[in-house]
């Protein structure tokens, strides 16, 4: 019931669920690795956007507000590392899994977080628009709470849509075709970064 009553979870929601970079890189993922391998990129993702947007809540978000060369130094990083991804999409084999070839790692889907614009741009915007007035402390609790448990089910859907993709990339160059896709997409993220 306090999913209708509170609007903030309908915009989280439709914030998270939105394609952006971790909605193509764990739907990639999960047809490139199947579930099971995912699972740690998954629940980095949950536990970054939760610590994203707690931290927003609890003032980050007015730094960056305040501080534009910051806020402009975070997109270089974000284009760059999300052109970084987009090459290695690009370059993808059809599921062929040898040591190099992995998915990414919990860490590493903690840390992308800390310069995923579509996180930034949702939290701040839950932040300014849907605030209880709680104290600092209590709302950074229930923003990151708030992001984590809504994307929890938010990223289980997107990876598992990835592995009910494989059966439809049995063919080389229907693999291809959809990681150059999801690449493309990616491309095109990194730019919407500075628009």
């Amino acid at each position: 019931m306090i999913l209708l009553s509170d609007p903030l979870y309908l915009f989280v929601f439709i914030g998270l669920f939105s394609p952006g970079p971790n909605i193509i890189l764990l739907t990639a993922s999960g047809a490139k690795f199947g579930f099971q391998r995912t699972l740690p990129h998954l629940l980095g993702v949950v536990i970054g956007v939760g610590v994203t947007a707690g931290l927003t809540a609890f003032g980050l978000g007015a730094i960056l507000l305040a501080l534009p060369s910051l806020t402009f130094a975070l997109k270089i990083c974000a284009a760059l590392w999300i052109l970084w991804m987009a090459w290695g999409l690009w370059n993808s084999k059809p599921r062929e899994i040898d040591g190099t070839d992995m998915p990414m790692t919990f860490l590493q889907a903690v840390l992308f977080q800390w310069v995923n614009p579509k996180i930034w741009a949702v939290a701040l915007t839950a932040v300014s628009v849907y605030s209880s007035g709680l104290t600092p402390i209590g709302e950074a609790l229930r923003l990151a709470s708030a992001f984590s448990g809504i994307n929890f089910f938010v990223c289980m859907f997107w990876t598992f849509a990835g592995t009910l993709l494989t059966y439809l990339l049995s063919s080389e160059i229907a693999w291809y075709n959809f990681m150059r896709l999801m690449a493309l997409a990616l491309v095109a993220f990194s730019i919407m970064i500075f628009v």
